[in-house]
């Protein structure tokens, strides 16, 4: 998702150069900013408005680093669907549009602009806020946990062809077959692993309660079924409606737990189905 070297972002005071930009909105925001979609709204100091916004990511002539906020969504979902397709296409928001020019960068970007000097944040006087930073990524935690949970949606098919169904616990065993397998077929296997309950339990209570908007996501999946995801306190769950679950805990640094369907998954991915929010 980058742009091409000569574009670049008219600001109200200068062009900026356009190195990348993302969507935040309630179905498709960077899960790293956060578990919902106003945990990642509040990571930048914006209102979580209904239909979210664009940001676009670049340098200005010295090479400091900008955020460029725009309400108009559907043109840097445009942008951003050309590039994915490799193609180019111009992203300049009508000044009218932009919300907010903030100093930094909320998340971490590979590229830098040619002929400028490297990325850098701006001078103090030239922003009224502290700088944005991605958040760290070094150490396991909440930021690691949905970013883990981020590539194992994109690769699916590469995790689970890692599981054998045969691996999961019988009901009533009381633990999994294989190491970091779970079942979801009956309570046995369920007190294998607490954390995994939990999330479990946590998930389904969102049917009930609805959580924050983002917490749960819906998006495509190959054939009839969905991808989903949901996030909670110190949890994050990956699952295809079709299939099984897998989930990831901050209290488990680097682990990914399968859930096998048995006789509960299906339903609970079903209802959350039902309430998820999905890309327009």
């Amino acid at each position: 998702m980058a742009g091409t070297d000569e574009d670049a972002v008219t600001t109200e005071d200068e062009a900026l150069y356009l190195l990348t930009a993302v969507l935040l909105t309630p179905a498709q925001f960077p899960s790293v900013l956060g578990d919902d979609y106003p945990e990642a709204c509040a990571a930048l100091g914006l209102p979580p408005v209904a239909d979210g916004y664009g940001l676009v990511l670049g340098q200005d002539g010295d090479g400091a680093r900008w955020t460029v906020v725009t309400d108009d969504v559907s043109l840097v979902a445009v942008a951003i669907a050309s590039w994915d397709c490799g193609l180019e296409h111009d992203l300049s928001p009508d000044e009218r549009t932009v919300v907010a020019t903030l100093p930094g960068w909320p998340l971490a970007v590979a590229v830098a602009a040619p002929g400028v000097p490297a990325p850098h944040d701006p001078a103090p006087e030239l922003a009224d806020r502290a700088p944005l930073a991605p958040p760290d990524t070094d150490t396991w935690g909440p930021a690691q946990r949905r970013l883990g949970a981020d590539e194992i949606a994109l690769q699916w098919a590469q995790w689970r062809e890692q599981i054998d169904d045969a691996d999961f616990a019988p009901a009533g065993s009381g633990a999994p077959a294989g190491k970091g397998a779970e079942s979801s077929e009956g309570e046995g296997a369920r007190r294998a692993h607490s954390g995994v309950h939990r999330a479990l339990v946590e998930a389904g209570a969102y049917v009930d309660t609805p959580p924050p908007v983002g917490r749960v996501r819906s998006s495509f999946a190959p054939g009839e079924a969905r991808t989903l995801r949901a996030d909670g306190p110190g949890w994050s769950m990956v699952a295809r409606t079709d299939d099984i679950a897998f989930v990831l805990l901050d209290e488990e640094p680097g682990e990914v737990l399968p859930v096998g369907r048995g006789a509960e998954l299906p339903g609970l991915l079903e209802a959350l189905d039902k309430m998820a929010v999905r890309p327009a």
